[in-house]
């Protein structure tokens, strides 16, 4: 197997704990709340129907989200590669909402093919599984005309990158609406932080920290009678024909909130280097456990990115805006603070406006604007915050510099082309000493 064959969640506070403690406070947030009219997805019905693609824990948290965020919503079709995973999803789903989970047996799709039932059957499509499909999986709702919700990454390649361009230029023409899962947009203490920077209040922005440290993601073990190919999909995280690894999975967030301070101007260059260090066993699968990116402006500006997924480890999640004038300081969820130079605190984000749930928020935002009739269409800002990650990873894999141009135009793409079946050989398999092939930087080449 070639190497290019081969090479091809934040350690954060519990999901359901951040929203039930931020649920009561959602209403504070001016400008959020929703007011229930006369839908304009689907004329003479109110009801926005949701569907899913991907039941698993960031799947189901989205459909939560979509669900506290617009009363007047219904899960209406689901599906997922493996029909256990769904049913857990629907089980839970409608323990907490009730009469607004309506998935009908016959809108149940398992299997690789289920995303097509799903657009078939929903008026806002939610794409949350593995992340090599993301991006075709979001331009196939596009083209049948369906808002979509896409998690991060929306795309693991340059392939998929295009994809995600191709999607933002027909959702223009249709009128659809496109949402990323970049949530830190949608965190109120930041937008105000962010604000304040484009006002100069921390002077010109000229090098950016971005830490996302922490544990790794976890394991399925094999179990008896499983496929290959169905163990590395249980798996998927771990295999980055699947995930795209970690700088796409992780470094994401901090990528694009450093994009977003500085006015979603793209760098020109990247590199990086990476590996393994501390995991080695063979339930690791493709992915490194380390990653150091630099990202280069043409103004000068660098972002010093680091990811790592390490047991018993230091846990960061961290961006500090260093300006010529003062310093911010995000810390995941946390309110924004300013500094001048010697580090004495000059601003501090609202403590209740932050501890909005960002997830449920971006789904309040998107689903009012679909009503408003002017639906979110953030699809190109997704593709070049993606992209700038899959660059990364590019850089990291080869031990090469790359440029944003001549990664933008290398159509790189991982293995295998064509459709993907749970009954086909995977791109990668285990090698006698029971270790799956990685990318060696200085050998692998993926231009």
């Amino acid at each position: 197997m070639s190497q290019h064959a081969a090479v091809t969640t934040v350690a954060r506070e519990s999901r359901r704990k951040f929203l039930a403690r931020s649920a009561l406070l959602a209403s504070a947030a001016a400008g959020t709340q929703l007011a229930i009219g006369r839908s304009a997805h689907a004329a003479g019905s109110d009801t926005i129907k949701i569907g899913l693609i991907g039941c698993g824990g960031r799947g189901s948290g989205a459909a939560a989200d979509a669900l506290a965020g617009d009363p007047n919503t219904q899960l209406w079709a689901m599906a997922d590669v493996f029909a256990d995973k769904m049913e857990a999803s629907i089980n839970n789903l409608t323990a907490e909402f009730g009469d607004q989970v309506q998935v009908d047996p016959a809108r149940r799709f398992a299997g690789l093919d289920g995303y097509k039932g799903v657009i078939d059957n929903s008026d806002v499509v939610l794409i949350a599984c593995a992340s090599r499909f993301h991006a075709p999986y979001t331009l196939a709702a596009v083209e049948a005309k369906k808002h979509v919700f896409v998690e991060k990454p929306a795309a693991i390649d340059v392939a998929g990158v295009h994809q995600l361009l191709e999607a933002d230029e027909l959702a223009k023409k249709n009128g659809t609406g496109v949402l990323a899962g970049l949530t830190y947009r949608y965190h109120l203490g930041r937008r105000a932080a962010v604000e304040r920077m484009y006002n100069g209040e921390i002077g010109e922005i000229v090098a950016i920290q971005c830490d996302y440290l922490r544990a790794p993601y976890s394991l399925v073990a094999r179990q008896p009678g499983w496929s290959e190919m169905e163990y590395q999909f249980r798996n998927w995280y771990h295999f980055t024909w699947l995930s795209g690894d970690d700088v796409p999975q992780s470094l994401i967030h901090n990528l694009d909130s450093a994009l977003w301070a500085m006015r979603d101007e793209s760098p020109v260059r990247v590199y990086g280097l990476g590996g393994r260090s501390t995991q080695f066993q063979p339930e690791m699968g493709t992915s490194f456990d380390h990653h150091s990116l630099i990202y280069e402006f043409a103004n000068g500006c660098k972002i010093y990115g680091a990811v790592r997924t390490a047991v018993g480890c230091f846990g960061s999640n961290i961006d500090v805006f260093h300006g010529t004038k003062g310093r911010c300081m995000f810390a995941a969820f946390a309110p924004p603070r300013f500094t001048d130079l010697k580090g004495n605190v000059t601003w501090k984000a609202d403590e209740q406006a932050s501890k909005v749930s960002p997830y449920r928020q971006e789904h309040v935002e998107f689903l009012k604007s679909i009503r408003d009739g002017a639906p979110f269409q953030r699809g190109k800002q997704l593709a070049m915050s993606t992209l700038g990650t899959v660059l990364g990873q590019m850089a990291v894999y080869t031990g090469q510099p790359i440029t944003w141009e001549e990664g933008l135009n290398s159509r790189h793409a991982f293995a295998p082309a064509g459709e993907v079946r749970l009954d086909m050989e995977p791109p990668v398999t285990p090698g006698p000493d029971g270790l799956y092939p990685i990318a060696i930087p200085g050998t692998t080449k993926m231009i």
